[in-house]
């Protein structure tokens, strides 16, 4: 089974819809004293986005025969710690951007200050959102499963763990101090790929592995998905680096040229642009390749796959 490219787009927009009415009910504005936090956390959830890793989470889901609402929170709280992580990078000190999904970046619109503590309440919030799921999910899953309730509860949370890690120094947070430290700087190509899959796919691999976790897929599938996790997620980034050298900055929102700017090591500064074209053809087929195992039910990943290979932003 091959998604078209129309099927494909209308399964991954009613997904997104499904993400963003969800993110909607998440982050309220309130009249309370500290009501502009809110409107800064809305701001930059709420600006758009491809919602790429959500989809991931409730793509895989399906797949293993889960259902959305279980895997939904956690999907959410992905969104929510990537969206924080996009506000820090943008702020003066890191990348300095003045755009961000063609909207004045949060710290242009509430202040450096706000935009500090927006991110900071948009991680926190993520794990609140995972822990009151999980405390939720605690008393119905007693009542159903009694003895096998506490390896179900376990699982989730090991799932809250591993978006922790994928979050934290040894993931997203570990991947951007060694991409601002290699700014000005020659790096080898080892060091340049650690950076990448822990600054962009530690999340992506997360999206990936976390509803794999929940629903206690077994061993060889996880490897699988891994696999395909790490090959997109690096994919990812260098097509990231790709749009930096020749994308249009209107497409995506956001000033290009900046990691030629600010001399930062990239796979096009250090393959040149037809390598680091073939390399993301490599990663995408090695990616796919990874799904043999879970033939037509793994349709949907696989043109997601190619998403990301092809996509204009």
């Amino acid at each position: 089974m091959n998604y078209s490219r129309s099927d494909f787009e209308k399964k991954y927009n009613q997904w997104v819809e499904c993400i963003n009415d969800a993110l909607t009910g998440i982050i309220i504005e309130k009249d309370t004293p500290e009501k502009n936090i809110y409107k800064a956390m809305r701001y930059s959830l709420m600006a758009g986005g491809k919602r790429i890793r959500p989809v991931l989470s409730l793509a895989v889901s399906e797949m293993l025969g889960g259902k959305a609402d279980e895997i939904l929170p956690y999907a959410c709280a992905i969104e929510l710690i990537h969206t924080y992580s996009l506000i820090h990078d943008d702020l003066p000190a890191m990348d300095n951007d003045d755009y961000r999904r063609g909207k004045p970046t949060n710290h242009k619109v509430f202040g450096e200050a706000m935009a500090i503590l927006a991110g900071d309440g948009l991680l926190t919030f993520a794990f609140e959102l995972m822990t009151n799921a999980l405390i939720e999910d605690a008393g119905k899953i007693n009542e159903k499963y009694g003895l096998e309730a506490a390896g179900r509860l376990s699982a989730r949370i090991k799932a809250i763990n591993y978006i922790a890690r994928a979050a934290g120094v040894s993931g997203m947070v570990g991947g951007q101090v060694v991409d601002m430290e290699s700014e000005n700087r020659v790096i080898d190509k080892q060091l340049l790929e650690y950076m990448h899959r822990c600054k962009t796919g530690a999340l992506i691999k997360a999206s990936v592995i976390v509803p794999a976790l929940i629903l206690e897929a077994g061993e060889k599938d996880v490897e699988c998905l891994e696999m395909y996790a790490e090959s997109i997620g690096l994919a990812f980034q260098i097509k990231d680096d790709i749009f930096d050298v020749e994308g249009n900055a209107a497409l995506l929102g956001k000033q290009t040229g900046r990691d030629i700017t600010r001399n930062k090591a990239t796979y096009v500064s250090l393959y040149g642009i037809e390598e680091a074209r073939s390399m993301l053809d490599d990663l995408i087929e090695k990616g796919i390749s990874a799904l043999d195992r879970f033939k037509d039910k793994a349709a949907f990943l696989r043109s997601l796959a190619y998403y990301i290979k092809e996509r204009e932003n």
